[in-house]
């Protein structure tokens, strides 16, 4: 008898769990993935390699997770926590938009555009932009017809500032000064060099020199916007206008670059009768985003004004969106 209740009472246990996928070492691994990745984002190949490794090992880590947490509780269960974790994140980030009054409370530096002051891979937090007031930068004031017959004829406005030496009529155009170079604004569109007087465009621009720093600790000097005129006003570019996060258009180079968003500093501030448009440039850059082939960006287009900034935790997001090597001007700082 005592066999026979013994016997019964087997299948009352609890079953064994299936066996669980050690993820420790995917841990240990990703760590040290990430940190080679800081380290040798500057060589292309490197941490093209390294960032696709690190990609890969994300994706197994939370595939393995999840495999672990439908053997341990089931796969009912399993998908009701990831459901909660998801609502949670989802109720954080409209917590956090509330709070900073925008759709978009939270975004990443993908360039160094804005050396020193924001590195690639930062994570950035932003503030909505209610009105124009909510912006530190010179405002300067143009009719709205005068806007119109602007943005009808941009291509007087890019124009970029260069280093040219002209040899037997043929122009050569770099952005550092070498030996024998002047400094001029360069048409792109149709290769030609314009004088300062020969400007056409509803804004001037005034060429001048800054130096660059490379890592290697050599020093150069590039070609460079010192000032703009609009309307009469001279600007000189000012380091604690606002910083700001802008949606690009079709129309611009960035966009047909592949930059959805770019995250530069106010320049100026165009009032054309009551409808207000931002200049923008990088702090890294020698020039404004306009003499580029980009358009003045319109209040709608703003994200929001960068109000704090957390490093390398941006990382993350570039590596799981592919991109993974570094952008041109990673490898020297201008000193302003």
């Amino acid at each position: 008898m005592a066999r026979k209740q013994a016997r019964e009472s087997v299948p009352n246990a609890k079953k064994p769990k299936g066996r669980q996928q050690k993820t420790w070492p995917i841990y240990i691994m990703i760590i040290l993935l990430f940190v080679l990745y800081i380290l040798f984002q500057r060589s292309a190949s490197i941490s093209i390699i390294i960032g696709a490794v690190l990609f890969f090992m994300i994706i197994i880590l939370i595939v393995l997770e999840f495999i672990n947490g439908v053997r341990e509780e089931g796969y009912a269960k399993n998908v009701i926590e990831v459901v909660i974790a998801v609502v949670v994140v989802v109720a954080f980030w409209l917590g956090l938009g509330a709070a900073l009054h925008t759709s978009a409370p939270l975004n990443v530096v993908p360039s160094c555009s804005m050396l020193p002051y924001l590195h690639r891979g930062d994570m950035i937090a932003i503030e909505g932009v209610q009105s124009i007031r909510d912006l530190k930068a010179p405002v300067v004031s143009m009719t709205a017809s005068e806007f119109d017959a602007m943005n009808r004829s941009m291509d007087g406005e890019f124009l970029s500032c260069v280093a040219y030496n002209v040899t037997h009529n043929t122009i050569t155009v770099s952005q550092y000064i070498y030996k024998g170079y002047s400094i001029g604004l360069y048409d792109s569109a149709l290769n030609r060099i314009v004088s300062q007087g020969e400007q056409t465009g509803a804004i001037t621009y005034t060429c001048g020199s800054r130096n660059v720093t490379f890592q290697n600790g050599t020093t150069m000097r590039e070609a460079y916007t010192t000032a703009i005129t609009i309307a009469g006003d001279t600007i000189i570019g000012d380091r604690n206008n606002s910083v700001i996060v802008y949606k690009t258009i079709p129309e611009d180079s960035f966009y047909q670059e592949g930059d959805a968003y770019v995250v530069h500093r106010i320049y100026a501030i165009i009032n054309a009768s009551g409808n207000y448009y931002v200049l923008t440039k990088g702090d890294n850059n020698p020039g404004l985003d306009m003499q580029y082939g980009n358009y003045p960006i319109k209040l709608s287009d703003i994200e929001g004004k960068v109000v704090a900034s957390v490093p390398y935790i941006g990382y993350i997001k570039l590596i799981l969106s592919n991109s993974f090597s570094q952008p041109a001007g990673c490898n020297f700082v201008t000193q302003h």
